[in-house]
C-alpha cells in the first residue's frame, strides 16, 4: 500500500554513505513541512526500500509524545516503527537496545511547520541542541538530512508575527504540542481545484555523512557547540551539493535560523 504512496509523489531515498550496524545513530530530518511525509514514507515504510539502502540498520522516527495517549492511532503509530521523542523512549533506545539502531529526529519541530510552504528552504536549527546533547551522551553519531521537495506538497497561510492568528498559534502549540496551520493542497478529482490532497511534488531525502561522536555523560556546553557548529555546516554542505539535481537553481540558499 505505501508503495502507492511513494510513487504519489513520488518519494526517494538517496544514501550518500554507509551507516554501520555496529553504531547507533541520531538522523536530524529536515525540514518538518506540514506533514513530514519524507520521514514517513522513508522510515516508517519499506516504500523506498529502506533496508537495502541502510542494512542491518533499524529506524525509529520519533513524534510526540502526546500522541501515544490517543487510542488505536497510538497503536497505528507504534505499528511502523514510531516512537516518543521523550528523554525516556530515546534513552531507552541509544542504550538499551543494542547497536544498529537509526532514531530519526525531525529537528524543527511544530514550530517549523508554521514557517514551510513551497519554495521555502529554511530550517529552524540555530538553537536547537537536545538532540545534540543526547547524541553524545550516548555515543551515537549525528547525521543530517535534507529532504527537497517536503514544504512543496502543501501550501499555507504565513501569519504575520505580531498577528492575532500567529498568537494563537503559539500558545497552542506551547499547551497542546503541535501548531494548527492553516494549509492547503488540491482537489480529489481535479488538479487545479482547491483541497487537502497534497500536491504531487517530487520528494528527495538525502541521508549525509555521519558526523563522528565520542560518547560523554555530562558534555560540556563547549562540546555540544562543537557538534553542533559542524552538524550546521554539514547540512548546509549537504543541501549545496544536491539542491541543482534536486530541481532548485545554484544560486538558492537555505537559511538556518
Amino acid at each position: 500500500m505505501w508503495r502507492y504512496m511513494r510513487d504519489y509523489f513520488p518519494v526517494s531515498l538517496v544514501r550518500t554513505a554507509e551507516l554501520s550496524p555496529k553504531k547507533n545513530y541520531v538522523l536530524g530530518y529536515h525540514p518538518h513541512g506540514i506533514m513530514s511525509i519524507g520521514a514517513f514514507c522513508n522510515f516508517c515504510t519499506e516504500a523506498t526500500d529502506f533496508s537495502k539502502v541502510f542494512p542491518s540498520i533499524t529506524p525509529y522516527t520519533t513524534t510526540l509524545h502526546g500522541l501515544f495517549r490517543i487510542p488505536i492511532y497510538r497503536d497505528y503509530i507504534m505499528s511502523g516503527g514510531g516512537c516518543s521523542v521523550s528523554r525516556s523512549s530515546l534513552n531507552h533506545l541509544l542504550s538499551k537496545s543494542g547497536t544498529g539502531n537509526a532514531v530519526v529526529i525531525v529537528v524543527g519541530g511544530a514550530a517549523e511547520s508554521m514557517s514551510g510552504r513551497p519554495g521555502e528552504h529554511a530550517v529552524l536549527l540555530k538553537n536547537r541542541k537536545g538532540f545534540i546533547r543526547m547524541a553524545v551522551q550516548h555515543g551515537a553519531d549525528l547525521v543530517p538530512m535534507y529532504s527537497f521537495g517536503e514544504n512543496d506538497i502543501f501550501d499555507q497561510v504565513i501569519f504575520a508575527p505580531n498577528s492575532w492568528m500567529r498568537w494563537f498559534q503559539l500558545k497552542f502549540q506551547k499547551y497542546v504540542g503541535f501548531a494548527p496551520c492553516l494549509f492547503k493542497g488540491q482537489g480529489l478529482l481535479f488538479t487545479d481545484s482547491w483541497g487537502l490532497v497534497p500536491f504531487a511534488k517530487p520528494v528527495t531525502t538525502v541521508v549525509g555523512k555521519p558526523i563522528a561522536v565520542t560518547q560523554s555523560s555530562n558534555p560540556s556546553e563547549d562540546e555540544v557547540n562543537g557538534y553542533h557548529a559542524q552538524y550546521v555546516e554539514a547540512i548546509v554542505s549537504l543541501f549545496n551539493k544536491h539542491k541543482v539535481r534536486c530541481g532548485l537553481t545554484e544560486s538558492t540558499e537555505l537559511s538556518i535560523y
